[in-house]
């Protein structure tokens, strides 16, 4: 049996004829530390500096930079980029939760998902002294509104 080979053309999808709306996507990633990195994260951060704060400005950054990380995806005007973080001292674990806001033709899931993603990876960064078993688990989208393809939310 012979197989069929398909080619297919690599490029950005054209986005030209869409309407302008407005987009937005909410995104989470989650860091485990072990009980020591979490301590020493409760005690007072890192010999870096402030540990949320550098991954917030880093999640930020992402988010503006991500046609530069991701082939393929547009460069947008964001207009609102907001990241917070949920401590969940029991589990020794933080969660990073992003909202990223556009007017624009496409979505912006990429760019809350890459900013929920560098800013986990700031604190591993940041925390890496302390004890470099931590996980990064669960980057997912948990929203998005506008479009074509409609809304969509994670139940």
């Amino acid at each position: 049996m012979k197989k069929k080979i398909v080619k297919q053309a690599l490029g950005m999808v054209d986005i030209s004829q869409k309407p302008v709306s407005k987009r937005s996507a909410v995104a989470s990633a989650r860091i485990r530390l072990t009980p020591h990195a979490f301590k020493k994260f409760l005690e007072g951060g890192s010999p870096k500096g402030n540990v949320l704060e550098t991954a917030k400005v880093a999640g930020i950054m992402a988010a503006k930079a991500t046609p530069q990380i991701i082939p393929m995806c547009h460069p947008l005007e964001l207009n609102k980029v907001n990241i917070t973080f949920e401590i969940q001292k029991q589990h020794s674990m933080i969660t990073v939760l992003t909202e990223v806001n556009s007017w624009g033709r496409t979505c912006v899931e990429m760019e809350a998902l890459t900013a929920a993603s560098a800013a986990a990876l700031t604190i591993y960064d940041m925390m890496k002294w302390a004890d470099k078993a931590m996980v990064i688990e669960d980057i997912k989208l948990l929203a998005k509104s506008g479009g074509q393809s409609g809304d969509f939310k994670r139940s």
